[in-house]
């Protein structure tokens, strides 16, 4: 008998994964300073260097050109280990990891969570891969869902980025955002005593429940808690991802359940699909309705993915000061960019776990929110994809981004400049006009396109991942969360890190590897449009040079470092920005085009 659930593990399968995660971890090892290669020859364009295992017995040769920002370009067919001055042919992700395990820093305590977070990155790489349905040059055409689908890399810099330590092989067929099958969510009654709703101006509790569930499936959940000799007006509805159902709160609120503070009442009409944010479900039955967002307590990339029942009151009071805030910009406005509200919260609290703390994972696993669709925020010659999709490649190698610009009325130049207005310009604006920042990373943006081409973009994880720092400004009472107090160059590293180093340093690199458009001119476009939206915003000259974009260097943040450190909670939630590992610094390639030093430049060779 065999089992479907694990058909993608075969040697040949194994073998390219292994060798593709292995390029990365000496990629992205590198880049933080973890390794140091040492280099050997240059030869047809590549550099040749070598890595040396703890106990000196491996040794690890490959191909690699360097980029700006530190970012190492490894050709993954060059990547051979040597066993003493014994070649051997097969790379293992795993030997790989505690071959190197005191040079990664890994901690006794946590290494076996960290291996097992490899191996389900393995695995989940395994069925990606075995799994492919559209090339590069199919994907791109594609729609919004095919292509969140698709998706294979997972966050860009982490090495192990793919765990969900909780899901068995029948929950990774089930759930997993590339598995694709669309599911049911389950939905409780919760008592008031411990469950509260909280909700934006147009979406109280009942409007939610008639337009999520409809009147008909309202009144049947209804009847189910009535057939029980239950008061309904003590309860409020609550949806609840299916594994989380089944796996923590049957078990972690048993008591709960057994005195009918909570109450299973059936599962929704419509079928949901999960997103790259694995706790975030899209309903493909109706596109425009609501997403649910709902707590998954599994281990992946470095947290247990709860919801905070204390955040949720917080939730929509943010969502409604962003919303206005920014819908009152008028440059925002003209570029489009705008929030996915996070509209309405539930949050249930865990009496009998409260006294382990706020933070304590226990009591982040009974929470859900609803989120904007995108399809309520586009017109009908638009479509949308995630901004992860850029970074995309194919198992040919072949990259998503190349076909969107060759497919497009645009040649590469005119393309990013749509493409850098619609994504960093008005992340300039938040900044200097406000002080505050996003997390906008790949996964949490949403880019509108017409003709293939970026035309604006949607947020997301608003109210979890903004932080404020502007002292000067009034926060509302739930919005003063926001706020967090740090130097200027931690402010400042925020756009370096997050958008120069996690995500512009593997776009650069791509756009040269693929059509051949090289990072110079990528990281000038890059600064005329940061000049061109300080030339439109002459009133914050001294904010240009007290967050100056263009100074030489900035601090490296290690990413991997964290997790390697820590694998189970590697950020303390109550401080973050204090727990983030900068070690060295990094070129700035943006230094070049400073503008005296471009006027000097041209003076020099005038004379």
């Amino acid at each position: 008998m065999f089992d479907r659930n694990i058909s993608h593990l075969q040697p040949h399968i194994w073998e390219i994964v292994n060798r593709n995660l292995i390029k990365k971890a000496l990629s992205e090892f590198s880049h933080e300073l973890i390794l140091t290669p040492e280099f050997l020859k240059s030869e047809n364009g590549w550099n040749r260097y070598r890595i040396t295992s703890d106990c000196k017995q491996f040794t690890y040769e490959f191909n690699a050109k360097k980029y700006l920002l530190d970012h190492w370009y490894i050709d993954n067919k060059s990547i051979n280990k040597r066993d003493g001055i014994t070649y051997n042919g097969s790379l293992d992700a795993l030997s790989f990891i505690t071959e190197f395990r005191k040079t990664l820093g890994i901690p006794d305590q946590f290494l076996g969570t960290y291996l097992e977070e490899i191996t389900s990155t393995l695995f989940g790489a395994a069925y990606k891969l075995a799994n492919e349905k559209f090339l590069a040059n199919e994907l791109y055409n594609k729609s919004f869902q095919d292509i969140e689908h698709a998706m294979t890399e997972g966050h860009p810099c982490f090495v192990a980025n793919n765990g969900r330590i909780g899901f068995n092989t029948n929950d990774y067929q089930l759930y997993a955002p590339e598995a694709n099958k669309p599911f049911h969510i389950v939905w409780i009654g919760v008592h008031k005593n411990y469950a509260s709703f909280t909700g934006v101006k147009d979406y109280d509790y009942d409007n939610l429940l008639c337009s999520e569930l409809g009147e008909e499936k309202v009144y049947e959940f209804s009847q189910i808690i009535k057939d029980m000799d239950l008061d309904i007006n003590n309860y409020l509805f609550m949806p609840v991802h299916p594994w989380q159902w089944t796996n923590k709160i049957t078990h972690v609120f048993a008591a709960d359940i057994a005195i009918k503070n909570i109450v299973f009442v059936g599962e929704s009409e419509d079928e949901y699909s999960a997103q790259q944010s694995i706790r975030t479900l899209f309903n493909v039955t109706n596109p425009e309705k609501l997403y649910t967002k709902g707590a998954l307590s599994i281990l992946n990339m470095g947290f247990m993915r709860g919801l905070s029942p204390y955040y949720m009151k917080s939730t929509p009071p943010i969502t409604t000061w962003i919303t206005d805030l920014l819908s009152e910009d008028s440059y925002l406005v003209n570029n489009g960019f705008t929030m996915l509200g996070e509209v309405a919260t539930m949050g249930y609290h865990n009496h009998y776990y409260e006294v382990l703390g706020k933070t304590n994972p226990h009591n982040k696993m009974l929470s859900a929110l609803w989120r904007e669709s995108p399809f309520t925020k586009i017109s009908s010659n638009q479509r949308v994809l995630t901004m992860a999709a850029l970074l995309h490649l194919d198992s040919e190698d072949n990259s998503l981004l190349a076909s969107l610009i060759e497919n497009s009325p645009y040649g590469a130049t005119t393309w990013i400049k749509h493409y850098l207005r619609a994504y960093l310009s008005p992340l300039l604006h938040c900044f200097y006009q406000y002080e505050f920042v996003f997390m906008p990373h790949g996964e949490n943006l949403i880019m509108v396109l017409e003709e293939h081409t970026p035309v604006y973009v949607l947020m997301k994880d608003i109210t979890e991942e903004v932080i404020v720092f502007n002292t000067k400004m009034e926060l509302p009472e739930h919005v003063d969360r926001l706020f967090t107090e740090t130097t200027d160059i931690m402010k400042v590293l925020s756009i370096f890190t997050d958008v120069f180093d996690c995500f512009f340093r593997f776009m650069a690199a791509q756009l040269d590897t693929q059509i051949g458009f090289s990072e110079h001119n990528f990281w000038q476009l890059v600064a005329e449009c940061i000049y061109e939206y300080q030339d439109e915003f002459p009133q914050f000259k001294e904010k240009y040079e007290r967050y100056d974009l263009f100074v030489d260097e900035f601090d490296r943040c290690c990413l991997n470092r964290l997790q390697l450190g820590n694998t189970k909670q590697m950020l303390d939630l109550a401080d973050p920005i204090e727990s983030l590992k900068l070690v060295g610094t990094l070129e700035n390639p943006l230094a070049k085009f400073r503008k005296e030093r471009i006027i000097t430049n041209t003076i020099s060779v005038s004379v």
